[in-house]
């Protein structure tokens, strides 16, 4: 069953990999790179090299440790859904969406966490750092970073009684919706705001790209939107076209190579402040 998922989980982020840069390509919303089809290439390359690299780490360092944690909660009834569960408990479909909206809102407390405290900011604003966002941008996170949501994920995993399969099955969601928000896509403003009522759009995923800090500080949400709007950080923009991306104090071309995005966590912490929009929302 788990290598069923891993694999079904491997194939789904490929195709919609494909998907989003062929659609980016043919609809871009910003044509970062109309002039320069070898600079698109290098980012998209530097980009999937940062994610495939995590990826290694993940699957050598952590993913024997998420399944014995879960086997253990299992074998025992111990953490919140295995105790909720049993005969007369917690049925198995009710099992599946305590695991997705357990694990969702923990992935909305760690993001928010990351911008939160500074030395977690450290790692985290390579990923905020491209100022060119598409979608290989949903693979670029240090792998310190990685490496910390990684290991606070093995006691999780048992306190909340997830199984390893349900897991990996919110993993391969979330990823999907992850890709699609950070596209260089745009949606119709109807449609993206009656998506965004479930899950996080490219419209609302863009404000939080931005450059101005009262908006980079905002939809934390990677799958479900609703969090955002339970405990106050959802924003949006009208005018996205007039929004900057990436982070002022790292634009020069020295921070965008392999070398510069992972020695970025230990540059000095500081976040200059872009003047705001004239018409915020």
């Amino acid at each position: 069953m788990l290598f069923g998922v891993e694999g079904i989980q491997i194939i789904a982020a490929f195709v919609g990999l494909v998907i989003m840069l062929l659609w980016e390509t043919a609809h871009p919303f910003v044509a970062w790179y109309r002039e320069s089809g070898r600079d698109r290439g290098l980012h998209v390359v530097r980009n999937l090299a940062v994610g495939a690299f995590n990826a290694v780490v993940i699957s050598m360092v952590f993913v024997a440790a998420w399944v014995a944690a879960a086997a253990w909660a299992e074998e025992r009834g111990f953490g919140l859904l295995n105790a909720l569960g049993g005969p007369a408990g917690l049925p198995a479909w009710g099992h599946v969406l305590g695991a997705i909206l357990l694990l969702d809102g923990w992935t909305y407390l760690w993001h928010r966490l990351n911008h939160e405290i500074p030395f977690f900011w450290r790692f985290h604003r390579v990923h905020h750092a491209d100022a060119k966002m598409d979608v290989t941008t949903a693979s670029r996170f240090h792998v310190g970073e990685i490496v910390f949501s990684s290991l606070l994920r093995i006691p999780l995993i048992a306190l909340f009684g997830v199984h390893i399969w349900e897991l990996l099955f919110y993993e391969t969601m979330m990823f999907a919706v992850v890709q699609f928000h950070h596209a260089n896509i745009v949606l119709p403003p109807w449609l993206d705001r009656g998506l965004r009522l479930v899950v996080v759009t490219p419209g609302m995923h863009k404000v939080h790209h931005s450059r101005w800090q009262p908006e980079t500080d905002s939809n934390y949400s990677a799958f479900l939107s609703i969090w955002d709007r339970m405990f106050g950080s959802f924003r949006t923009r009208e005018d996205l076209a007039a929004i900057r991306l990436g982070l002022d104090e790292f634009d020069g071309d020295q921070d965008a190579t392999l070398k510069g995005l992972m020695r970025m966590p230990l540059l000095e912490n500081r976040r200059e402040r872009t003047s705001g929009p004239t018409n915020p929302v």
